[in-house]
C-alpha cells in the first residue's frame, strides 16, 4: 500500500481547507507526536458549554412565557383590538315619512342629495391633517377654522360627519376625484326634506333643523341628523323619522373601506295623511295675501275645519316663512334675520295669537242666555244706541256705554244679525229689569265652549284665551270688579282674549248641534269630543237663525248671493284709541248641513264686515264651485 504520508499538500490560500485535507490531517494526527496533536485539536471547556446551554434555555423560557401571556392570557383583548381596527359600523339614515294632504297630494317629500363627509377619528390621525383641511377649505370656499373646529369637536366619532351638504353633482364628482388620495374623505349619497309650496304650508308642517348636542346624547340621534322642530314635523317626529340601519365594513389600516361584511336595512319612516285640503289651503293663503297687499298690515290668520268631526281643513298664518330654507341648512345669519323680523313670521297666529273676540262672542253668550233662561228669544230690548248707568258709589256720575248705532226694538235673532251691543250689555251684565248672566256664568259657558282650556290640537305651541274675573282683577290689579267690566266682556272687549282656533271650534259646536270637538290634523285619528249637551238643541237652533240672518240682511249680507246658504258673525275688536281694530269673521256652510267652518282674522284690519267678510266670500265661492 503506498505511503501517502510522505506527500505534502500544497494550499492555494492559508485560510482554505479542502475536503481531502481533512482526511489527510486525520491520518497524520494518529501518527504524530503528542505535542503536534495539541496544535491540531483543542477541546472546548465543559464549563463554557454549560453556560451556553443555560443561556439558551433561559432565553427560550422568556420567549415562551411572553408568548403565553400575549396569546392565551391577553389573547381576547388583542384580538378585540385587531377586530375593532379591522371592522367598522356605519349608521344608515332612514328615509323620512312622506306627509300627504287628505287627497294624497304630497306636501313634504325627500329628494336625493350629495354630501362631502369625513371620518373624524381617522382624519385627525392623518399626519397631513392640517394640509388636508386647508385643501378642503379652498375647495369648499369655507374657512379652515370652521372645518377644523367641527372635525376636532367630533374627533372621537368613527362614522362619517358632514362637512358640506347638498353639493351639485358636477362639483361632487370633482371633489371625489380631488380627495381620492384621502381615504377619510368621501362623497355620500343622502336625502333632504323638500316642502311643496313652503310658504303656504309652513305653519302646518313646521320645519327641520339639525339635532343639538343634547338630542344626540339623549335621543339616539347622530351628528348632522335633522329633527322636526315645529308643526307636524315636530309633533309626529317619532312616526316620521324611521329607524336607523347599520353597515358593517372591513377597513385597512388606514381606515379605507375594503368590503361590506353585512347590512341591516333601515326602517323607512311612516307616511302620514293630514286632514288638510291642499287646494283650499292655497286658496285661503292667496286670498289673504291679496287682501293684505291693500292694507297697512301684514298680519292675519285663517282656519277652516269640518264641524262634524273637528278635522282641520286649512290653517294659515301671516306673515309666513319658507321652511325649505331650514331643510337646506339655514345659515346663522339668515336665522337671526328671521328672528329679528318685527312681524314674527315664525309665530303661528292661528293657534298662538290672543285677540279680543269682539262681537264674534255674541252667538256663544246668546246660547248661554237661553240655557240660563235669562230672557225669551222673542223678547225685544229697545236700543237707542247706548245705555246709561249711574255710579253706585256716586249718584252724580253717569257711565255711558255706546253701541255702534241705534237698533231700536231688538230681539235675539236681530241682535245677532245686526250685532247690537245694547242687547248684549243687557243680557250679559244686566240692565233695568233684566238681571243678566253675570261674569261667573259668562266664564262658565265660555269654558264649556272650550275657551281658556286648551283644545289639544296636534301642533306645538297652542295658547289658550283668557277670561277675566273679579278674583283675577283684585289679585293682579288690586281693583274691584264693576258692572262695566262685565259689559265689556259681553261684547268681546276689555281684557278677554281668544285664539282664532278657539273661536272656530266654538262656532263649530253651534253649527253641529252642540259638540265641541278636539281639533285634529291627523286624518286617520279617531275624532274626540271634548264637551257636549251643555246647550239645548232648540236654543242652538235660535242662535243659528240669528247667524243666518246676519248673512241675509245683517253685517255679512254680501254673502247672500253665494250658491249655498251660510250663517256667520262679524267682529270688530277694539285694541286701543290709536290703533285700527282687528277684523273678524266666522262663518259656517251650508246652513242646513254644515261641512265647513271658516274663521278670518286680520290684525288691525278695520271693520269685520268690510275687510274679513269679502275674503271669506271669495273663499266660500271657490270652495262650493270647484
Amino acid at each position: 500500500m503506498p505511503d501517502f504520508g510522505k506527500y505534502k499538500v500544497k494550499r492555494k490560500f492559508s485560510e482554505d481547507i479542502e475536503p481531502e485535507e481533512i482526511l489527510m490531517d486525520s491520518r497524520r494526527l494518529k501518527e504524530s507526536p503528542e505535542g503536534e496533536r495539541e496544535k491540531l485539536e483543542k477541546p472546548i471547556k465543559e464549563s463554557i458549554l454549560k453556560i451556553f446551554l443555560i443561556s439558551i434555555i433561559v432565553i427560550l423560557a422568556i420567549l415562551l412565557t411572553k408568548s403565553f401571556h400575549l396569546q392565551i392570557i391577553k389573547g381576547d383583548y388583542w384580538q378585540g383590538l385587531a377586530d375593532e381596527n379591522r371592522i367598522r359600523s356605519y349608521p344608515i339614515r332612514p328615509l323620512r315619512g312622506i306627509i300627504y294632504d287628505k287627497n294624497k297630494i304630497p306636501l313634504a317629500i325627500n329628494v336625493p342629495n350629495l354630501d362631502l363627509v369625513v371620518i373624524p377619528a381617522d382624519l385627525v390621525k392623518n399626519k397631513d391633517f392640517s394640509i388636508i383641511v386647508e385643501r378642503l377649505a379652498q375647495s369648499l370656499e369655507k374657512t379652515k377654522q370652521d372645518i377644523e373646529s367641527k372635525i376636532r369637536e367630533n374627533s372621537e366619532l368613527p362614522y362619517p360627519i358632514i362637512i358640506e351638504e347638498d353639493i351639485p353633482t358636477e362639483k361632487a364628482f370633482l371633489l371625489e376625484s380631488e380627495f381620492s388620495d384621502v381615504p377619510e374623505i368621501s362623497i355620500k349619497k343622502d336625502s333632504r326634506r323638500q316642502y311643496n309650496d313652503g310658504f303656504i304650508f309652513s305653519h302646518v308642517l313646521g320645519y327641520m333643523a339639525k339635532a343639538d348636542k343634547e338630542e344626540v346624547k339623549q335621543k339616539n340621534y347622530f351628528i348632522d341628523d335633522y329633527v322636526g322642530r315645529d308643526g307636524i314635523e315636530s309633533i309626529y317626529e317619532d312616526l316620521l323619522k324611521g329607524l336607523y340601519g347599520e353597515e358593517l365594513v372591513e377597513t385597512d389600516n388606514l381606515g379605507k373601506k375594503q368590503k361590506t361584511l353585512a347590512i341591516k336595512e333601515p326602517v323607512i319612516g311612516k307616511d302620514i295623511t293630514l286632514s288638510i285640503d291642499a287646494d283650499l289651503q292655497k286658496e285661503i293663503y292667496n286670498a289673504l295675501k291679496t287682501r293684505l297687499n291693500t292694507l297697512y298690515t301684514s298680519k292675519a290668520a285663517a282656519i277652516a275645519i269640518n264641524p262634524q268631526n273637528g278635522k282641520v281643513l286649512s290653517l294659515v298664518s301671516f306673515p309666513s316663512f319658507d321652511n325649505n330654507e331650514f331643510a337646506k341648512g339655514l345659515t346663522p345669519e339668515l336665522f337671526e334675520k328671521i328672528l329679528e323680523n318685527k312681524n314674527e313670521p315664525l309665530f303661528n297666529r292661528a293657534i298662538m295669537g290672543l285677540y279680543p273676540p269682539g262681537s264674534t262672542i255674541k252667538p256663544l253668550l246668546a246660547s248661554a242666555v237661553l240655557q240660563e233662561e235669562i230672557i225669551s228669544p222673542n223678547k225685544q230690548i229697545n236700543c237707542p244706541g247706548y245705555i246709561s248707568v249711574i255710579d253706585k258709589y256716586n249718584p252724580n256720575v253717569v257711565w255711558t256705554y255706546n253701541d255702534w248705532k241705534a237698533h231700536g226694538p231688538t230681539d235675539m235673532i236681530k241682535a245677532i244679525a245686526e250685532s247690537c251691543d245694547v242687547y248684549f250689555y243687557t243680557v250679559g251684565g244686566g240692565y233695568g229689569e233684566i238681571e243678566g248672566l253675570g261674569i261667573e256664568n259668562i266664564e262658565k259657558y265660555l269654558k264649556l265652549f272650550g275657551w281658556g282650556q286648551g283644545l289639544g290640537i296636534d301642533l306645538p305651541g297652542e295658547k289658550t284665551g283668557f277670561i277675566p274675573n273679579p278674583k283675577w282683577k283684585k289679585e293682579i290689579r288690586n281693583e274691584d270688579w264693576y258692572t262695566g267690566d262685565t259689559y265689556n266682556c259681553s261684547i268681546g272687549q276689555g281684557d278677554i282674549t281668544v285664539t282664532p282656533l278657539e273661536l272656530t271650534m266654538a262656532i263649530a259646536a253651534i253649527a253641529n248641534g252642540g259638540k265641541v270637538f278636539q281639533p285634529q290634523l291627523l286624518n286617520d285619528k279617531k275624532p274626540e269630543i271634548i264637551n257636549q249637551n251643555f246647550i239645548k238643541p232648540e236654543f242652538l237652533e235660535i242662535v243659528r237663525k240669528g247667524m243666518r240672518e246676519a248673512t241675509i240682511s245683517g253685517s255679512a249680507r254680501i254673502l247672500v248671493d253665494l250658491p249655498i246658504k251660510t250663517a256667520g258673525k262679524t267682529g270688530t275688536a277694539q285694541v286701543s284709541k290709536t290703533k285700527t281694530p282687528h277684523s273678524w269673521f266666522t262663518v259656517f256652510a251650508p246652513y242646513e248641513n254644515p261641512q265647513i267652518v271658516l274663521t278670518i282674522l286680520i290684525e288691525n284690519g278695520g271693520e269685520g264686515s268690510s275687510t274679513a267678510v269679502p275674503i271669506a266670500k271669495e273663499i266660500l265661492n271657490w270652495y262650493f264651485n270647484r
